[in-house]
């Protein structure tokens, strides 16, 4: 194994590795198969805008110390969809930010000077190998193997890769954001793991009782299900995409929708609110004192109408078709 100081690899593959006692300690993202709640559940509260969001007007403000350099490093950032504009840019910056800390908590992107072309190129750096320890990044890259068409494969050694800490952007999920999700995804685990689990208690025809009698109620096990359900999701407000329940009133309804757009609407704010830092720190290799802050416009829907949206619903002064239509279509 080498280790040395490095650019992060961005191209390796761990399914093609040998599995070492190094490689458990670096690589922790060997996640189980994730069940159906789980999945439905992180690409729901990923989604933080709406297509209402996709309209004329700007939905961020970018104010800093020095408006070139804040231009350079985000016309630098690489997205999916390619150029466009700087709005744009932010936003789809921000929905990769939260599914990616939705899913693993935190998030790093590695910045790459073009000093050829005077660019600067911000890209994702998966978190699959990734550590710190006091305040020094390191990079598990595994054995791999080089496959090359002119001539015979090259075996490449397993490196721990130290890197550039002020070149790697780190983004984290609110701590009230990450309680929540422990108390829920644990039992939404567990509800996955036996959701079919009932199949098990079916009885088994034999020759002398070719139909036998089931008298497990099948009623109780969905309703004991639904419950646990609800439960678990209480603090994120999450429905489980369950629209039509007759167990359920309009008020559950609505203080579901409130809570859940609440939350999605903190973690906007705090990726925002880490952009603007990360994007300080890296701006401050190319001038002295360099600070930008990135903020929502009043294009976006804001926690505070949230809470007014609540207090009035507590006082029956709001209607449903109001809630649902802020809480879902902006």
């Amino acid at each position: 194994m080498k280790v040395l100081k490095a650019q992060p690899s961005l191209h390796h593959r761990f399914d093609e590795t040998h599995h070492g006692f190094l490689h458990s300690v670096f690589v922790r993202a060997n996640r189980k198969q994730l069940g159906l709640n789980r999945r439905m559940f992180e690409e729901d509260f990923s989604r933080i805008f709406r297509y209402g969001d996709r309209n004329e007007g700007l939905l961020f403000h970018v104010a800093s110390t020095d408006d070139t350099v804040a231009e350079r490093l985000l016309r630098g950032v690489e997205t999916r969809y390619g150029s466009h504009s700087l709005d744009r840019t932010i936003r789809e910056l921000v929905e990769d930010i939260a599914q990616s800390i939705t899913s693993r908590r935190i998030a790093h992107y590695f910045v790459r000077d073009d000093a050829e072309n005077n660019e600067v190129h911000i890209g994702s750096l998966s978190s699959i190998g990734v550590a710190e320890l006091l305040g020094i990044l390191f990079q598990w890259v595994p054995k791999r193997t080089r496959r090359r068409w002119d001539q015979s494969d090259e075996t490449l050694p397993a490196e721990l890769r130290i890197l550039d800490r002020a070149k790697v952007m780190s983004f984290r999920r609110p701590n009230a954001i990450s309680r929540a999700l422990r108390a829920q995804n644990g039992i939404l685990s567990t509800i996955d793991a036996h959701q079919f689990g009932v199949a098990s208690l079916q009885p088994h025809p034999t020759h002398e009782n070719p139909n036998p009698t089931n008298h497990f109620d099948f009623g109780a096990w969905r309703d004991t299900q639904e419950y646990a359900l609800y439960r678990a999701t209480r603090s994120t407000g999450w429905n489980a995409r369950k629209y039509d329940s007759s167990k359920r009133s309009d008020f559950f309804n609505c203080y579901r929708m409130i809570r859940f757009r609440r939350n999605q609407l903190i973690l906007r704010e705090s990726i925002l609110s880490q952009l603007g830092f990360e994007l300080s720190r890296v701006g401050q290799s190319y001038a002295d004192e360099f600070r930008v802050e990135i903020s929502a416009t009043t294009e976006l829907p804001t926690i505070a109408f949230l809470d007014d949206l609540e207090e009035r619903l507590n006082r029956e002064e709001v209607g449903f078709t109001e809630i649902v239509d802020y809480c879902l279509n902006r």
